[in-house]
């Protein structure tokens, strides 16, 4: 692999096509826009700053679809970002349009290429990109968990002051406050979360994973960007060396968890081809009921995009 297209040049995109570029991993990174200077000039800040990191990748910026020919990997940031007040809902209508308009025109240039979606409302946006890709469900997944279990564990690590390179969490269900971060399947270097920290604090600290995204909109007028553009970076990362890493992604389920037809945060393994596999846990009566909670709430989102469309 070695041409990965990030869309969409504001401050997710950027950051993901920069991660990207520092990892050294890849030989092109496009970032595309449809303000074309705009991409331009984020990419060439970029190839201006390989000399001091010391990186080889060719980034380079566009307005053009044609520039993203013959990609491995379509990272899709496209679309308007929260502002305070909105839900990841409130976006369906105008993101909707733009992610599938986005998809059809990546594949007029690319034939088989895995996207990752990142615009929200995220798990109904994947669905939309499935739909206008014609691609199987293993090349097309959206970031959610790895961004929402990377709160999580930044919350536990500054609560307990211990590095967040330690922690491992599981978290699924639709990206928004119906998420399921789970407790149970939270370790610190394999021991039990539940050994070092009260029940009481583990709570909150679950509930301030499931705003955590709300509480950045509230604090910058905007949504975030440092941790949503690394984590879709790592997910293109992880395909590219075909690492067979374990994540939760945004896939679509077939029959797993009971659940059929949509698309929801789950724990995947995740290689060259995308989806290698959707692992299914054995959750407790009081996790499914959290999970089958958050599959309504997202087969409700996705009603509205059916209703666009019909």
């Amino acid at each position: 692999m070695s041409k990965v297209t990030v869309v969409g040049a504001g401050n997710v995109g950027a950051t993901c096509a920069n991660v990207l570029a520092h990892a050294d991993a890849v030989k092109e990174v496009v970032l595309l826009d449809i303000k074309g200077d705009f991409a331009k000039g984020k990419a060439l800040d970029s190839m201006q700053q390989a000399p001091i990191d010391y990186y080889s990748t060719r980034l380079t910026g566009t307005d053009n679809y044609a520039d993203t020919a013959n990609s491995d990997i379509v990272v899709i940031t496209a679309g308007i970002p929260r502002k305070p007040g909105m839900s990841r809902d409130d976006l369906i209508a105008t993101n909707a349009k733009i992610v599938t308009s986005v998809t059809r025109s990546i594949m007029e240039h690319s034939k088989n290429p895995i996207i990752i979606v990142v615009s929200n409302p995220l798990d109904v946006m994947t669905y939309a990109a499935h739909k206008a890709s014609g691609l199987p469900s293993s090349r097309v997944f959206g970031m959610a968990g790895i961004l929402d279990t990377a709160r999580y564990r930044a919350f536990l690590s500054m609560e307990l002051n211990i590095s967040p390179k330690d922690f491992q969490a599981v978290l699924m269900g639709g990206h928004g406050d119906t998420m399921v971060p789970l407790p149970r399947y939270t370790t610190v270097s394999g021991i039990p979360i539940t050994e070092l920290i009260e029940k009481d604090k583990l709570d909150a600290i679950v509930q301030r994973t499931k705003k955590g995204g709300g509480e950045l909109v509230g604090l910058m007028g905007t949504s975030a960007w440092y941790a949503p553009g690394a984590a879709a970076a790592q997910m293109a990362m992880t395909i590219m060396r075909d690492e067979n890493r374990i994540f939760p992604c945004c896939a679509q389920v077939n029959g797993e968890y009971g659940l059929k037809d949509m698309f929801i945060g789950v724990p995947v393994k995740l290689g060259r081809e995308g989806i290698v596999e959707v692992l299914e846990l054995k959750l407790n009566e009081d996790e499914m009921a959290l999970l089958n909670d958050s599959a309504e709430h997202v087969r409700q989102v996705m009603e509205v995009f059916e209703g666009m469309n019909s």
